[in-house]
Formats: C-alpha cells, structure tokens, sequence
C-alpha cells in the first residue's frame, strides 16, 4: 500500500502518524493561565532535546484554529511542570484531555493534589512518580498547521523515593504509560537487555 499524504487533510494525516509512531511517552502538563486558573492536559508529541541542560520539547497543535490553552499559558507566564504518570494515572491522564474553557481547572475538576513548585510559581501534582520544573527557552511552529515545538528547560525535578539509584530511573518501578492511537494507551511489556557495544574510536586525521 502507497499513501500520499499530499491527497489527505490534516486531520487524515494525524490519525495516520500516531498510529505509526508508537508507542509515544506523555508529558502531563501544569500550567498557570494569567487569571489564576492551573490547566492540565496531556501531550503525546513529547522528547528531550538537550541533557546539559536539560531540555524538553513537547508539540501543541489548534483545534479549529485556536491554539490549546497550554500553549497560551506557558507563552503568557513562562513557567510549566510537566510530569510522567504511572499506570494508576491512566484513566485521569484520559479524563485531563478533555476540552473545558479556559477558567476550567483539570485539576480541581479531576480532584488531584497539588504541591508548590520549588523554583516556579506552577504547582506540581502530588499523586505522579515524577515532576519536572520547566522554564520556557523558546518555541518553533511548523507546517501548514502551525504546530508548535515548545521547549523548556527543566530547573528542578522531584522524583518519587525509591526510582532513583545508581544514577538511573528504575523504568520498571515507574511503570509509566504511553499513547497509541485513539483514545488508547499502553504500558511497558517485556524490556530486553542487551550487551553494551563498545566501539573503537576513530582515528583523527
């Protein structure tokens, strides 16, 4: 089978693409609206893009031209947490997509227990094993939708006790969730351990 995406609507090629890049972290994402208001919501389209420092992108996309009130919030006040939720988070990471005006609060609608941020002003849910502190560094819009690449630099982190040892995430204690397409998710299945590949280092001419 051959598909075009030149023949299909944005809409087409958004159902295609997140059924083909998969499985696909969440980043589950504070932020502080200028009235007050703490959104959430989730985000699929989500990576690392600098460790030193460290660095997070995720991508915002519109609904029916406007821009979700994530984006608005983390332009407005610069300031974001976003968090990994476990597989007990499932269902109020599905509930947290849905769309509420903007002086809706996700958090206060879901009943989720925040804490203070240590760096920023957003508040930081409790009940996820991990939070990241985010300050924004810069945003990029791409194609014709004018996605937009938000990316922000993590100034603290909080990290449930017992997934940090060794200088590493204990992945299997964290048991985080991922999206597949539709309204679907996922969690980890069997993790593969392979040998490190050592390689020689090139000769510099």
């Amino acid at each position: 089978m051959r598909i075009d995406p030149s023949d299909m609507g944005a809409e087409q090629v958004y159902r295609l693409i997140t059924g083909v890049v998969v499985p696909r972290p969440i980043a589950w994402v504070t932020s502080l609206s200028a009235t007050g208001v703490l959104n959430l919501a989730p985000f699929s389209a989500f990576t690392f893009v600098s460790p030193k420092p460290p660095m997070l992108a995720i991508s915002v996309g519109r609904k029916a031209g406007v821009y979700k009130d994530t984006a608005h919030n983390i332009l407005d006040t610069k300031e974001y947490v976003i968090h990994i939720a476990d597989a007990p988070l499932m269902n109020a990471v599905h509930e947290s997509s849905v769309e509420h005006p903007a002086e809706v609060s996700e958090v206060e609608q879901l009943n989720l227990e925040t804490a203070p941020s240590e760096c920023i002003k957003v508040p930081r849910l409790v009940a996820p094993p991990v939070a990241m502190e985010c300050r924004f560094q810069q945003c990029f819009e791409f194609g014709e939708a004018r996605s937009r690449l938000i990316v922000g630099e993590v100034v603290m982190f909080h990290i449930r006790e017992g997934l940090y040892g060794n200088g590493k995430i204990e992945t299997e204690a964290l048991d985080p969730i991922a999206r597949i397409a539709g309204p679907r998710y996922a969690r980890l299945g069997e993790i593969v351990t392979l040998r490190t590949v050592f390689q020689t280092p090139k000769s510099i001419e």
